[in-house]
């Protein structure tokens, strides 16, 4: 398997799974609108709270099935490209409340490499 392949799903999966599970109730510079928490977050973007649990969850688990891909390769294509999806999501909300461009950077650069991730041995 590529290394480069590897350490994008490294990079990725423990982002993610930082953020959900680590810095979740941390202020950042990323967060969307005046938010100061994942909760605050949802809220600016004019969604449900049962929504941030719902994408919450999605999230840690194609993290962790892009982690676990690294030994187990089938589930590359499906993790990569459901995280994708999301994080494509993510870029959108920040545009929907028109966010300075920098805030959707984390997602935006999350996104290209899930790409990469989920196409990457077709390209590299």
């Amino acid at each position: 398997m590529n290394y480069i392949i590897i350490a994008l799903k490294v990079i990725v999966g423990l982002s993610i799974l930082n953020v959900w599970l680590v810095q979740n109730k941390k202020n950042t510079r990323w967060r969307g609108g005046d938010a100061t928490t994942l909760t605050e977050e949802f809220k600016a973007y004019g969604l449900p709270v049962w929504m941030m649990y719902a994408v919450g969850t999605l999230k840690v688990i194609l993290a962790l099935l892009l982690i676990i891909s690294i030994w187990y390769p089938a589930f590359q294509f499906y993790a990569a490209l459901g995280l994708a999806g999301l994080l494509a999501g993510s870029v959108l909300m920040h545009f929907k409340i028109s966010d300075p461009l920098f805030k959707s950077f984390p997602a935006a650069l999350f996104l290209t490499m899930c790409l990469i991730i989920a196409f990457g041995n077709d390209l590299i």
